[in-house]
């Protein structure tokens, strides 16, 4: 991007013009969502809309969402952890 892209706003308006198109080949309750998401977002930018533009790269945002999070594996796992751990105790209590 160069500095006349970032004075006009040009390198957004490609961005956005780019996340419409996308939009339009999503199905009808996407499109909905994506309408609800614009509505709320945009009241909350700058003067200029150029805060926005990285949480509209919405890989990128999910990923950063949910970068520590665990996963239903990990939850799975930590489960069945315990409950190794609670049987092994019983019998280790039986031994004694």
């Amino acid at each position: 991007m160069n500095i006349w892209e970032k004075i006009t706003g040009s390198d957004m308006t490609k961005e956005m013009k780019s996340f419409e198109s996308r939009v339009k080949k999503l199905p009808a309750d996407y499109q909905a969502a994506w309408a609800q998401i614009n509505a709320y977002l945009w009241p909350h930018s700058d003067f200029t809309g150029r805060n926005l533009m990285p949480i509209l790269d919405v890989a990128a945002f999910c990923d950063d969402l949910i970068n520590d999070s665990k996963t239903y594996a990990d939850i799975y796992q930590e489960s069945v952890d315990q409950e190794v751990t609670k049987a092994l105790k019983k019998v280790t209590d039986k031994t004694k």
